[in-house]
């Protein structure tokens, strides 16, 4: 691959074949993350057994959903920085894309078809051993995925474009895989057993989506559109160089920071509203449905005001309201306030940073990629992304750990008082990404980006 050829302009067509592979891995990756629960878990609907059951004890699930986050996030930067090392005709990133996205698919349904039918050992085998190869396929797909944002966006405001299309394409997925509850329930209408619907649900959805995640594979030709620009460093070592980046790494750990901070507000959103409001879990599943879909309405106007003054700007007033509204999560049921009130309340005070960091952090890693590419000559943009989702995942991970001890507070059950402590120590966290993302220097990031001679200010 040669530096000499200029890039192209991408046409509106190849973006929204770039898109589209978003909507595919969404809906693709929708089941092992969030159906096997729910499939698996032997769930009764009024007192009828919904599937038979096919594992010796629920405690595989909880290790897979811990040992299957661990795989998934160290796979990250290895498949990232192979990524960035890759010199394919076909393009260092279509080529990890083309070899991941048909066995991350077909591992996505393989998960739902239990080969033994009853109880059985072998089925939990089987189960362990699908999920862990679909999480490495889907890192082979999405990581390299991501790391086109960088190169397909060309310019801070094309990434930032990008990146805003991209957040509205995985709420799209999501919304489909969703509806997956609503399709079975339609095919057990039509007389079909509750069993063979799910699982005909789950093998539509991944036909449709095997298509989506490869339009990029076919569309998106790197050779016009992305520089052809190769890191010659071993993975380890631009792991290492990344780190040296400053404002990657206060990026970083901001990020890790916030999704600690998310994680605490997601695990815990249905105890907060049963014991400090008082209210129904179904009321926490509807506060969370409520602020995620508000937050999607919320894209295009937070990204018209990221061009105008910047995500520097944006990302903190989002940190600030996001710490407002834990801060009035953690009142919930200390002063005589409706409930209904409180959770109005802090759905107002939480839709705009749930939405800004919804892809604002997306276009802030992609700005830092290409700036330090263009500064080292080391272009590892998948690496970026793929340590960006290491340290997310991670964040993730150490909340779920954390927040079983801290809101039992030495006590057999879940109380207000760990609750509360809980929330306090997600503020906590918040604080601490705050005060990182406040040495992020967006303008020499600009300046490398325009050409010009970076100054050290802020």
């Amino acid at each position: 691959m040669s530096d000499n050829n200029p890039i192209q302009p991408v046409p509106f067509p190849v973006k929204l074949a770039y898109i589209s592979g978003q909507i595919g891995w969404s809906i693709a990756s929708f089941g092992v993350m969030n159906l096997l629960f729910y499939f698996y878990d032997a769930n009764k609907v009024a007192g009828v057994r919904m599937f038979p059951k096919f594992l010796p004890t629920v405690v595989i699930l909880s290790f897979i959903a811990g040992a299957g986050r661990i795989l998934d996030a160290v796979t990250d930067p290895l498949i990232a920085g192979l990524s960035d090392r890759s010199r394919s005709r076909f393009g260092r990133r279509r080529t990890f894309m083309a070899i991941g996205g048909l066995p991350f698919v077909l591992f996505s349904f393989l998960a739902f078809l239990p080969p033994v039918t009853g109880i059985s050992w072998f089925n939990g085998a089987w189960l362990i051993l699908i999920v862990f190869l679909f999480y490495i396929f889907m890192t082979i797909y999405i990581t390299p995925y991501f790391a086109l944002i960088a190169e397909l966006g060309q310019t801070s405001k094309g990434r930032l474009n990008l990146s805003t299309w991209i957040a509205l394409a995985w709420a799209f997925g999501f919304l489909i895989g969703n509806g997956s509850y609503a399709f079975q329930g339609m095919l057990e209408k039509s007389g079909m057993e509750s069993l063979r619907a799910f699982q005909t649900v789950v093998v539509f959805y991944s036909l449709v989506s095997l298509v989506l995640v490869y339009l990029p594979v076919i569309f998106v030709d790197e050779r016009k559109y992305c520089r052809a620009a190769v890191s010659k460093q071993g993975i380890w070592e631009a792991i290492h160089s990344s780190f040296r980046n400053r404002d990657f790494r206060v990026f970083a750990f901001a990020d890790l920071a916030y999704f600690v901070a998310l994680t605490f507000l997601q695990t815990g959103i249905a105890y907060y509203v049963i014991q400090l409001l008082g209210e129904s879990k179904e009321s926490g599943s509807l506060f969370m449905t409520i602020l995620f879909l508000t937050s999607f309405a919320l894209y295009l106007p937070i990204s018209r005001l990221a061009h105008r003054f910047g995500n520097k700007k944006l990302i903190i007033i989002s940190f600030c309201l996001l710490i407002l509204g834990l801060f009035w999560m953690l009142t919930w049921g200390l002063f005589p306030v409706n409930r209904y009130v409180n959770m109005a309340v802090s759905i107002i005070i939480m839709v705009f940073p749930i939405s800004a960091f919804g892809f604002l952090f997306y276009a802030v890693a992609g700005d830092i990629a290409e700036a330090d590419g263009r500064e080292t000559g080391h272009f590892k943009e998948g690496l970026f992304f793929g340590t960006r989702t290491f340290m997310s995942k991670t964040g993730t991970a150490l909340t779920l750990f954390i927040f079983p001890a801290v809101s039992h507070l030495g006590e057999e059950d879940i109380n207000p008082a760990g609750l509360r402590l809980a929330l306090a120590l997600a503020i906590l966290f918040l604080i601490i990404g705050l005060i990182l993302f406040l040495a992020y220097n967006e303008k020499r990031i600009k300046q490398i980006l325009k050409g010009e001679r970076p100054e050290d200010s802020n």
